[in-house]
Order: C-alpha cells, then structure tokens, then sequence
C-alpha cells in the first residue's frame, strides 16, 4: 500500500544529521537526539549515512552473506518483487574511517488505514502474501494500523559488535522515521529465545505480544515487539538522558554486547554473532 504522505524524499547518502528535515513530532527532541545519537556513533568510530537507495542495502546484504556475517534480507527489506522504494523505506549506514559499511539499520513505512498486522501478517515477513501457511495469536497484531514502522536489517561488522551500537541504530532509526511520517507504531518480528535474553527492551521496545509462526521458515515462535509513538518519543528522552550523556561508553573496548538479535532470513540454524529481529 502507498503511503498517502507528502514526505520529501533526502538525495542518498547523505550525513544522517545533514538527512534530517523534521516535518513530524517533537524538532528539538528529535534534533537533538539525531545530533548527540551521531556523535556517539563517531566516538565508536562509525560516520552515520542515510541511504535511500534499497538496491544498495540488497547488494550489501548479498556480499556480507557471502562473507558469512549475515543473512539474506527478509522480503520487507528487499526491493525485488515487493513495492519498498525510496518513498517508504530507508536505510542507516554506519561506515568506519576507510569508508567501508560496517554497520546498519533499516525501516519500512506501511499505511494501513483499512486494514491492520493482523492481516497483512505473512506480506510483512515475506514482501508478498502469496497464501504462504501462517498461524498468529499475537492480539496485538489487531490495533496495529495506521502509519507503521516496520523496524529491522539491524547490523553490525563481528569486529565492532562489542560497543553496543545496535541500541544506537536501531533509536536513531525509529527518531528519523518519526522525523519524515507521522507514525502511529513501530514494530518488529523477534525470535522468543531473543526475545527472552532482553534484546527487544535493550533496543527500546515496550511491549511484546506472542505468538507467530511461519511453519517451515524454522525461525520457531516469534514474538511481536510494538512501540507506540508516545513510547518512542519517552524512549529517545531517556536514552538520551541515560545514555547518549556518556558517548564514550560507545568508544572500543567499552562494552560487551551480543548482535543476536534481528530475523532476517530462513537459515536452518541460527548462527553466533548473526541478527535475529525483523
């Protein structure tokens, strides 16, 4: 579904600060989050990017599962066959001093005026709902309509996943998605073993619904994670008080964090250090 929205599309690859233009919610809350968000991730060694161009999230996907230190993008994410573009989707990429991506986080707008999660379960985990076997007890699936962020791609390099950047990522983007669509949720797919390790509430999801299952994707009993916009705005204040008050905390060597944390594809195993939240 298009998203009825006059939101101005930013020219790719562009400073994520320099990206942002706030034509919803709170400016100075959002503004000053993306500023200090930024200079955390620079004191962890990484420039933030914000990239319109989903090709290029695919193609960098592609090389990194090659490389064996990710998995193949779930169907929300990709752009062949599903109708993501540049009008409802984005990407934050994170590149070290030499240029290269090590690091990223993306995010899918959806308007559901007429219809909700519940319904568009299996389109969202796929990019198409072509009758593919689904079974959801998750009741929250039902209020989530409106404008919806479809939160997930979160990524980090195996040499930098000790600093905790995908708490970083993951808020800075749900601040930018607030910034350009006037959000009523955001939401994410996350494996219950992730989910019972404390990954969802570390990244700033508030609630948890269970269950769905996508028998023979062997992802198992998926939770739904959901955020409502009051709750994001709450989150980025605290997070920016409490931790963005320390940007260093982020530098190298400075905390020990796990990346298994984000669903992005049907592996037959789930693998150390790889993501599991959609």
């Amino acid at each position: 579904m298009a998203l009825d929205d006059s939101n101005i599309v930013p020219p790719n690859n562009l400073r994520l600060p320099d990206a942002l233009t706030v034509r919803h919610g709170s400016g100075p809350l959002i503004g000053r989050f993306v500023i200090e968000g930024d200079r955390a991730a620079r004191a962890a060694g990484i420039h933030l990017r914000l990239r319109t161009d989903l090709e290029g999230l695919l193609e960098f996907n592609r090389r990194a599962t090659a490389a064996g230190v990710w998995y193949p993008l779930l169907g929300t994410f990709n752009p062949e066959g599903t109708d993501i573009n540049e009008k409802n989707g984005f990407w934050i990429a994170g590149e070290n001093d030499d240029g290269e991506i090590i690091a990223c986080s993306a995010g899918r707008i959806y308007s559901w005026t007429d219809t909700n999660l519940e319904e568009q379960v299996a389109e969202v985990f796929f990019g198409r709902d072509t009758g593919q076997p689904r079974s959801i007890t998750a009741s929250a699936a039902k209020f989530i309509t409106g404008v919806s962020l479809k939160a997930g791609g979160t990524w980090v390099h195996p040499q930098y996943r000790k600093r905790e950047l995908p708490q970083i990522l993951s808020r800075m983007a749900r601040a930018y998605a607030m910034s350009r669509w006037p959000l009523d949720w955001t939401f994410a797919y996350i494996p219950r073993v992730v989910i019972e390790k404390g990954v969802a509430a570390a990244y700033g999801a508030k609630h948890i619904s269970y269950s769905i299952f996508f028998p023979g994707s062997r992802f198992g009993e998926i939770g739904l994670s959901y955020t409502s916009a009051r709750e994001i705005y709450d989150d980025l204040g605290t997070f920016l008080t409490d931790e963005l008050g320390d940007p260093d905390k982020f530098a190298p060597g400075s905390s020990d964090t796990s990346l298994v944390h984000e669903v992005t594809s049907v592996p037959s195993r789930v693998r150390q250090g790889s993501s599991s939240r959609s």
